[in-house]
Protein backbone atom coordinates (compact mmCIF):
# COMPACT_ATOMS: atom_id res chain seq x y z
CA UNK A 1 0.00 0.00 0.00
CA UNK A 2 1.42 3.38 -0.93
CA UNK A 3 2.16 5.99 1.73
CA UNK A 4 -0.57 8.25 0.32
CA UNK A 5 -3.26 5.61 0.78
CA UNK A 6 -2.02 4.76 4.25
CA UNK A 7 -2.14 8.43 5.19
CA UNK A 8 -5.68 8.75 3.82
CA UNK A 9 -6.73 5.71 5.85
CA UNK A 10 -5.18 7.11 9.02
CA UNK A 11 -6.87 10.44 8.33
CA UNK A 12 -10.23 8.70 7.85
CA UNK A 13 -9.91 6.76 11.12
CA UNK A 14 -8.99 9.96 12.94
CA UNK A 15 -11.63 12.15 11.24
CA UNK A 16 -14.42 9.67 12.07
CA UNK A 17 -13.00 8.97 15.55
CA UNK A 18 -13.05 5.20 14.99
CA UNK A 19 -11.79 2.52 17.37
CA UNK A 20 -11.08 -1.20 17.06
CA UNK A 21 -14.10 -3.53 16.96
CA UNK A 22 -14.36 -7.01 18.46
CA UNK A 23 -15.53 -8.40 15.07
CA UNK A 24 -12.48 -6.92 13.34
CA UNK A 25 -12.08 -3.55 11.65
CA UNK A 26 -13.00 -0.23 13.23
CA UNK A 27 -16.25 1.45 14.27
CA UNK A 28 -17.97 4.27 16.08
CA UNK A 29 -21.57 4.50 17.16
CA UNK A 30 -22.98 7.65 15.57
CA UNK A 31 -26.58 7.46 16.74
CA UNK A 32 -28.55 6.00 19.64
CA UNK A 33 -32.23 6.86 19.85
CA UNK A 34 -33.09 9.05 22.80
CA UNK A 35 -36.83 8.43 22.52
CA UNK A 36 -38.39 7.56 25.83
CA UNK A 37 -40.46 4.76 24.30
CA UNK A 38 -38.57 1.48 24.18
CA UNK A 39 -39.15 -1.59 22.05
CA UNK A 40 -40.01 -4.74 23.99
CA UNK A 41 -37.98 -7.74 22.76
CA UNK A 42 -37.60 -11.32 23.97
CA UNK A 43 -34.45 -10.25 25.84
CA UNK A 44 -35.72 -6.99 27.33
CA UNK A 45 -36.32 -3.41 26.31
CA UNK A 46 -34.24 -1.81 23.55
CA UNK A 47 -33.99 1.67 22.11
CA UNK A 48 -35.73 2.04 18.77
CA UNK A 49 -32.56 2.30 16.67
CA UNK A 50 -28.79 2.74 16.63
CA UNK A 51 -26.30 3.46 13.87
CA UNK A 52 -22.55 3.06 13.38
CA UNK A 53 -19.71 3.60 10.96
CA UNK A 54 -17.84 0.35 10.26
CA UNK A 55 -14.48 0.29 8.48
CA UNK A 56 -12.54 -2.70 7.20
CA UNK A 57 -8.94 -2.03 6.14
CA UNK A 58 -6.13 -3.84 4.36
CA UNK A 59 -4.60 -4.42 7.82
CA UNK A 60 -7.87 -5.53 9.43
CA UNK A 61 -9.76 -6.82 6.42
CA UNK A 62 -12.12 -9.39 7.98
CA UNK A 63 -15.33 -8.88 9.92
CA UNK A 64 -15.56 -12.25 11.71
CA UNK A 65 -18.65 -14.48 11.74
CA UNK A 66 -21.28 -13.27 14.17
CA UNK A 67 -25.02 -12.95 14.37
CA UNK A 68 -27.26 -10.29 15.83
CA UNK A 69 -30.71 -10.43 17.34
CA UNK A 70 -31.86 -7.31 15.46
CA UNK A 71 -32.18 -6.62 11.76
CA UNK A 72 -29.35 -4.51 10.31
CA UNK A 73 -29.27 -2.39 7.17
CA UNK A 74 -25.73 -1.89 5.82
CA UNK A 75 -25.00 1.17 3.63
CA UNK A 76 -21.90 1.44 1.44
CA UNK A 77 -20.15 4.80 1.80
CA UNK A 78 -16.74 4.70 0.10
CA UNK A 79 -13.57 2.79 -0.64
CA UNK A 80 -13.16 -0.77 -1.89
CA UNK A 81 -16.12 -3.18 -2.16
CA UNK A 82 -16.89 -5.36 0.85
CA UNK A 83 -17.96 -8.98 0.37
CA UNK A 84 -20.52 -10.41 2.81
CA UNK A 85 -21.00 -14.11 3.53
CA UNK A 86 -24.42 -14.89 5.01
CA UNK A 87 -25.33 -18.28 6.47
CA UNK A 88 -29.04 -18.61 7.18
CA UNK A 89 -30.43 -20.87 9.94
CA UNK A 90 -31.36 -23.51 7.32
CA UNK A 91 -27.73 -23.61 6.09
CA UNK A 92 -28.32 -21.65 2.89
CA UNK A 93 -25.28 -19.51 1.97
CA UNK A 94 -25.48 -16.16 0.15
CA UNK A 95 -22.59 -13.99 -0.96
CA UNK A 96 -23.30 -10.28 -1.49
CA UNK A 97 -20.98 -7.42 -2.40
CA UNK A 98 -21.47 -3.90 -1.08
CA UNK A 99 -19.84 -1.34 -3.34
CA UNK A 100 -20.39 1.53 -5.73
CA UNK A 101 -20.26 -0.40 -9.02
CA UNK A 102 -23.97 -1.17 -9.28
CA UNK A 103 -23.61 -2.05 -12.98
CA UNK A 104 -21.33 -4.91 -11.94
CA UNK A 105 -23.93 -6.19 -9.45
CA UNK A 106 -22.59 -4.50 -6.33
CA UNK A 107 -25.18 -3.21 -3.88
CA UNK A 108 -25.34 0.15 -2.14
CA UNK A 109 -27.28 -1.33 0.76
CA UNK A 110 -27.84 -4.77 2.23
CA UNK A 111 -30.40 -5.95 4.76
CA UNK A 112 -29.36 -8.78 7.09
CA UNK A 113 -32.15 -10.09 9.27
CA UNK A 114 -31.50 -10.98 12.88
CA UNK A 115 -30.41 -14.59 13.41
CA UNK A 116 -28.32 -14.82 10.21
CA UNK A 117 -24.60 -15.53 10.60
CA UNK A 118 -22.52 -12.99 8.70
CA UNK A 119 -18.88 -12.33 7.95
CA UNK A 120 -17.34 -9.70 5.72
CA UNK A 121 -14.07 -8.92 3.99
CA UNK A 122 -12.45 -6.14 2.02
CA UNK A 123 -9.59 -6.95 -0.35
CA UNK A 124 -6.21 -6.66 1.32
CA UNK A 125 -4.79 -5.13 -1.88
CA UNK A 126 -7.67 -2.92 -3.03
CA UNK A 127 -7.21 0.49 -4.63
CA UNK A 128 -8.16 2.38 -1.45
CA UNK A 129 -6.97 0.00 1.26
CA UNK A 130 -10.32 0.21 3.06
CA UNK A 131 -14.08 -0.09 2.73
CA UNK A 132 -16.42 2.10 4.79
CA UNK A 133 -20.07 1.33 5.50
CA UNK A 134 -22.77 2.54 7.83
CA UNK A 135 -25.17 0.29 9.70
CA UNK A 136 -28.65 1.04 11.04
CA UNK A 137 -29.92 -1.42 13.65
CA UNK A 138 -33.52 -1.80 14.81
CA UNK A 139 -34.31 -2.50 17.57
CA UNK A 140 -31.11 -0.77 18.71
CA UNK A 141 -27.85 -2.67 19.10
CA UNK A 142 -26.70 -4.06 22.43
CA UNK A 143 -23.56 -6.20 22.77
CA UNK A 144 -25.57 -8.82 24.65
CA UNK A 145 -27.63 -9.28 21.46
CA UNK A 146 -24.57 -10.25 19.38
CA UNK A 147 -22.95 -13.68 19.31
CA UNK A 148 -19.46 -14.22 17.89
CA UNK A 149 -19.10 -17.39 15.87
CA UNK A 150 -17.00 -20.23 17.23
CA UNK A 151 -15.37 -22.44 14.61
CA UNK A 152 -16.31 -25.78 16.22
CA UNK A 153 -19.94 -24.79 16.84
CA UNK A 154 -20.51 -23.36 13.36
CA UNK A 155 -18.77 -26.20 11.49
CA UNK A 156 -20.86 -28.71 13.44
CA UNK A 157 -24.04 -26.85 12.47
CA UNK A 158 -22.99 -26.11 8.86
CA UNK A 159 -20.38 -28.70 7.80
CA UNK A 160 -20.93 -27.85 4.13
CA UNK A 161 -19.39 -24.41 4.82
CA UNK A 162 -16.47 -25.55 6.99
CA UNK A 163 -13.73 -23.91 4.86
CA UNK A 164 -15.48 -20.55 4.86
CA UNK A 165 -16.20 -20.80 8.59
CA UNK A 166 -12.59 -21.67 9.41
CA UNK A 167 -11.38 -18.71 7.33
CA UNK A 168 -13.78 -16.19 8.87
CA UNK A 169 -14.13 -17.17 12.54
CA UNK A 170 -12.14 -15.16 15.02
CA UNK A 171 -8.99 -16.87 16.25
CA UNK A 172 -8.62 -16.55 20.02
Amino acid sequence: MSDIRKLRLEQLVQALDLEGHIEGGYFRQTYRSKRTEKIHTCVGERVTATSIYYLLTSDSHIGHFHKNLSDIVHYFHLGDPITYYLIYPDGHLETKVLGSDVLAGQQLQLVVEGGVWKASAVSSDGAYGYGLIGEAVAPGFEYTDMQLGETATLTAAFPEHCQLIEAFCRKN
